[in-house]
């Protein structure tokens, strides 16, 4: 199984040639195949978009300028998909596979959708016709489609279903599949197993990050504030949640996370995960 990162994690430690080159040269020194990229990281992005993404916990920085396309080649790191929007998928589809072409990646990922009414049973089905529309014509230019769950999907809708269910229901596995990020669903209080049960042969790729408490000295409280952090360095059943992702056929492990990195450095958070990756994949 190969392991990844997600590029959303780089944002601040990619901001020129020098500090990009040398964040590759740590990804692959630390043992991953190499990095899961996102449209809007990889092309110029307006100044909105980048200061939204960062009040959101998820700098992007300002890495659009850079040719990614050079940088992961002279690397020797490969990627394992390209994350894209729906409404680019409906509008600019050949864009889109040509990013995919460019970075020789025969997969592309739907993050969830903004703005959107995940309690609505009718705008759920919809979603789920525009991903097989989508899914359909990517496959028809040898690309997969998969779909990357955030925790809203986990919402009841109108009709009492739960969204994420109308998804695996409504979606033609010979066009839609998914790409199951686990934080999440536990984050949301869900059981990550089970759905990844669920989703059995349809999970393709598996997003993980692990979550707990980081303690700094006494605790001021009898509580503390749960984040993400570092791949077992918290209380997820990671182990468990290999055993389930191998049985899938998952074929490889992103990892991602935006925030409470160790040392605030997203690549000391990395390079700690890769230590569990090592031990345990």
């Amino acid at each position: 199984m190969k392991t990844y990162v997600q590029q959303i994690m780089l944002g601040t430690v990619t901001g020129n040639e020098a500090k990009a080159r040398e964040t590759l040269r740590r990804i692959k020194a630390a043992g991953y195949d190499g990095l899961e990229l996102n449209r809007f990281m990889i092309h110029p992005s307006p100044l909105v978009v980048r200061v939204l993404t960062k009040a959101a916990g998820m700098p992007t920085g300002n890495s659009g300028k850079l040719d990614w396309a050079s940088l992961i080649r002279e690397s020797g790191l490969s990627v394992v998909t390209l994350h894209a929007d729906l409404g680019s998928l409906e509008n600019n589809l050949m864009d889109v596979v040509q990013d995919a072409r460019t970075f020789n990646t025969d997969t592309v990922v739907i993050t969830g959708m903004y703005r959107f009414a995940y309690n609505s049973a009718k705008d759920v089905t919809e979603l789920a016709e525009r991903l097989n529309k989508a899914g359909r014509l990517l496959k028809e230019n040898g690309i997969a489609l998969l779909y990357h769950n955030h925790n809203a999907e986990l919402l009841r809708t109108d009709s009492g279903t739960c969204a994420y269910d109308i998804l695996i229901e409504k979606t033609d596995p010979d066009y839609v599949n998914f790409e199951f990020d686990s934080y999440w669903f536990t984050d949301a209080g869900a059981d990550a197993k089970m759905w990844m049960k669920k989703l059995g042969t349809r999970m393709k790729l598996w997003h993980a990050t692990d979550r707990g408490a980081r303690q700094k000295g006494s605790c001021m409280t009898p509580i503390l504030k749960e984040d993400s952090v570092e791949l077992g360095t918290g209380n997820m059943d990671l182990a468990g949640m290999l055993e389930i992702a191998k049985e899938n056929g998952v074929s490889a492990i992103v990892l991602e996370s935006h925030r409470n990195w160790i040392n605030k450095d997203p690549l000391s958070s990395m390079e700690l995960s890769a230590k569990w990756l090592k031990e345990n994949v």
